[in-house]
């Protein structure tokens, strides 16, 4: 009688049913059970011929694939075990299985013959064995085990004792069932303070700030709640003395019998990482703040080097430049502030930069504001800085000139043009060293010297209330005055031919010498522009030179024709001492004579700033201060 026959009599029934553990046969080729046994009826809750005929594959549908591989692996080697299979009890329970599988009948053949066993029923059985092997091994057996225990435990304080963090352990109601002496150490309480009290409510009632800490939202209890482990990487715990300390921990379930009954709480104290942390952080920013003023002071000295000065050393002989050299001589190696004063053009800033020069503060830079350039609304943020948000438009931090300037020299040119509400804070500055960004309530101290220039009478300033008198006498420490051109004539060839050089070697044009009716005609003019105002008249004088110069007031098409127009005889300067009444009358004729020239333009590049050589912003204040408006000039040209 051959295998298949076999299987499909009635006799295989009969002697599967005879096995003591569950079982089928299985016609592996068509996923078929051919049948089972009554125990086997009992493991899934149903009756053994609801089973035959069904698909094998239904009774592990969630295990096809491994199903699947078990029974290739048994075909191969006719025989086969696995731990790794469940199935689904009728009631909805998962019974874990323990599976034997062998092929039966011949090689080709893909019937299967599979016993499955209960694992929670083998633990079972396992136990009962054990505790009859010890009920029979009498009061000796005991007393081993008994020792064992006991070894057992000793080894289990001995490891808990060892352990850095801090462990306890909570039944399910939350009350302390055991720690270890680190979580006695870190805690402040002894072990038999805290058992039997509901922990949470001695070490974990509040947050940091102190609000309270709910016991249904304390993730420890949550842990045995959803009989799943919990990780905080941070909390805080609180100790006996009031005292708190932030945490790190893991909650991990007690599961006995399917049922949470407890959990195990491991915790270290975190401080010294935290505070670790925040030493990073906070030299993390402080190398961004470093990072960002160098790359503030390297944009500034790439703009300081790309524009173009008008001398670089203080040029001249005469007692006024004497003089003065004295004076930076004198304030250079202090840290006194420094008013200079003066007309435009006249080489306020090139003092400046020679104070800063004979300095001890010459390695750090010399940070320069243009008070007349910045809008009212920016100063602010223009001298102190400000963080992102404060303002729309400030999408990102900004250093302020004063920090910029720290441990270096600020120069506030045209400072006259500060604002007045303005003023008391840059008082502020110049008294304490402190200031705060816009937007921002940190302090920052800075060391800084401030030297600052002006073409304005701050005392008449002072005296309209247009300037604080405390920020004047703040700044008028040390005053040095700059002297205008007209003062110090016999500088004029010095500088002339030093303009000269420089303008030939700019504009690529062959070497040109002043000639003596040339120097005559210099010294003659007043110069309401100064320095600057000769500067610019050589530079136009080498642009037009056909192989010399030509400084013929009279010729129609001399450059300087307008720049140097004579004064009528009357106000003719001839070297001779003026009034100032004199100096006036000459200095808004010859204002005029720009406008009319220009047609009223003050801006541009034929602006009347432009023919003056003085900076528009500076024009504009003088020609509202002697109540002259362009407005006329251009109506007149019309």
């Amino acid at each position: 009688m051959t295998i298949k026959a076999a299987i499909t009599s009635a006799s295989t029934t009969s002697w599967i049913d005879h096995l003591p553990e569950a079982a089928l046969l299985v016609d592996a080729g068509r996923d078929l059970i051919i049948a089972a046994n009554s125990a086997m009826g009992r493991l899934v809750g149903t009756d053994r011929q609801s089973l035959i005929g069904t698909p094998c594959t239904h009774l592990f549908t969630d295990q096809r694939p491994q199903l699947i591989a078990f029974t290739e692996e048994t075909l191969f080697r006719s025989h086969g075990w696995s731990r790794d299979f469940i199935l689904q009890h009728r009631d909805g329970r998962n019974v874990e299985l323990e599976i034997s599988s062998s092929r039966v009948g011949e090689a080709e053949s893909q019937s299967l013959l599979l016993l499955l066993r209960d694992r929670r029923q083998l633990r079972t059985l396992r136990e009962r064995h054990d505790a009859n092997h010890y009920h029979r091994g009498g009061l000796l057996e005991w007393r081993r085990v008994e020792e064992l225990f006991k070894d057992m435990e000793r080894e289990n304080q001995l490891i808990l004792h060892a352990v850095g963090e801090g462990i306890y352990g909570v039944d399910a109601e939350g009350r302390t069932t055991f720690a270890n002496p680190a979580a006695e150490r870190m805690l402040g309480w002894r072990i038999d303070e805290l058992m039997g009290r509901v922990i949470h409510r001695v070490v974990h009632h509040s947050h940091e700030d102190g609000s309270i800490f709910p016991l249904k939202e304390c993730p420890i209890y949550a842990a045995f709640r959803d009989a799943s482990v919990k990780r905080v990487g941070e909390d805080w715990f609180w100790r006996k003395d009031g005292t708190g300390f932030p945490v790190e921990y893991t909650s991990t379930p007690i599961i006995d019998n399917g049922h949470p009954v407890g959990a195990v709480v491991v915790f270290r104290d975190i401080s010294a990482r935290l505070e670790t942390q925040k030493e990073l952080q906070k030299a993390l920013e402080e190398v961004e703040t470093l990072k960002h003023r160098l790359e503030m002071e390297n944009a500034y000295l790439q703009e300081e080097l790309s524009a173009e000065y008008h001398f670089h050393e203080i040029l001249g002989q005469s007692d006024a430049i004497k003089a003065i050299v004295r004076r930076i001589g004198m304030v250079a190696p202090t840290d006194a502030n420094v008013l200079i004063t003066g007309e435009s053009g006249t080489g306020k800033e090139l003092i400046a930069r020679a104070i800063h020069q004979s300095s001890s503060r010459r390695d750090r830079p010399l940070i320069r504001v243009n008070c007349a350039a910045i809008p009212k609304d920016l100063f602010e943020s223009e001298f102190f800085g400000h963080v992102k948000g404060a303002f729309t438009g400030a999408v990102s931090d900004r250093v302020g000139r004063f920090e910029l300037a720290d441990g270096g020299t600020l120069f506030l040119d045209e400072v006259g043009e500060i604002p007045l509400e303005l003023q008391g804070k840059l008082l502020r500055v110049l008294q304490d060293q402190q200031f705060e960004r816009v937007g921002e309530n940190h302090t920052r101290a800075v060391d800084v010297r401030v030297i600052a220039a002006t073409n304005r009478d701050l005392k008449t300033e002072v005296r309209d209330k247009n300037f604080r008198e405390d920020l004047y006498f703040r700044l008028n420490v040390f005053p040095i005055e700059s002297v205008p051109l007209r003062r110090r004539i016999e500088d004029i060839p010095i500088l002339a031919q030093e303009f000269l050089n420089r303008a030939c070697q700019k504009f690529n044009r062959p070497p040109l010498a002043l000639r003596e009716p040339d120097v005559e005609t210099l010294k003659a003019y007043p110069w309401p522009g100064n320095v600057r105002e000769l500067e610019n008249v050589i530079e136009r004088q080498v642009i037009t030179a056909d192989g010399r110069l030509d400084l013929d007031l009279q010729g129609p098409d001399s450059v300087a024709r307008h720049t140097l127009e004579p004064m009528p005889p009357a106000r003719h300067f001839d070297g001779e001492l003026m009034t100032e009444h004199e100096l006036r009358e000459l200095e808004t004729h010859n204002l005029r004579r720009a406008l009319k020239i220009s047609g009223g333009r003050v801006f541009g590049d034929d602006g009347a700033a432009a023919l003056l050589g003085v900076k528009p912003t500076t024009l504009s204040s003088r020609l509202k201060k002697l109540k002259i408006e362009p407005r006329q000039f251009q109506e007149r040209d019309l």
